[in-house]
């Protein structure tokens, strides 16, 4: 979901690095995120054209329903506009919840990676492909070639969820339309 928006400011020449700008962004709206159930992910500010794109990335544990991210967008929206935070350039809003190819970096991540197929990278060298089977605040346990092994978050750089295009156990839902 894209909102326009515009907030004069005198300051809005004295802009910071594009680091400073977005970790400004976190903290300014990781508590309206939070306050409205989700995790902020991500803040990425970049330009377009005239324009800047400001694309706030939310999760939550059960995933981000399209009238969930209506609801945050307009949160977020409201607090930038009452901040100077983006000075006077317009800007662009987008707010959405991460892809399949965002790195499983935190332990939540991992949490909501349950029943999917990863491939991770060891702290050590090498990788590891496997099934999470559940992951709590300290590891993880991946289900490897029939073989559970719990891997603590230290022995993981990260990992990435496999796209499956016929998991195992869903052939037979798909060969029973009329």
């Amino acid at each position: 979901m894209s909102v326009d928006g515009r907030h004069g400011s005198a300051q809005a020449g004295r802009r910071g690095s594009g680091h400073e700008t977005r970790a400004a962004l976190m903290r300014l709206l990781e508590p309206v995120v939070a306050g409205a159930g989700f995790d902020l992910e991500d803040v990425i500010v970049t330009p377009a054209g005239k324009r800047r794109q400001v694309r706030v990335i939310v999760d939550a544990d059960g995933g981000v329903s399209l009238d969930d991210v209506a609801d945050v967008s307009q949160e977020i929206s409201r607090s930038l506009d009452d901040s100077d935070a983006m000075g006077s350039a317009p800007y662009v809003l987008e707010v959405t919840s991460p892809g399949v190819d965002r790195p499983l970096t935190q332990p939540r991540h991992w949490r909501r990676a349950a029943g999917r197929l990863v491939r991770a990278t060891l702290s050590e060298g090498g990788e590891i492909t496997g099934r999470v089977m559940s992951a709590d605040d300290t590891a993880v346990v991946l289900d490897s070639d029939g073989r559970e092994r719990r891997l603590g978050y230290d022995e993981l750089t990260r990992g990435l969820v496999q796209v499956e295009f016929n998991r195992r156990g869903d052939d037979a839902a798909a060969g029973d339309e009329d």
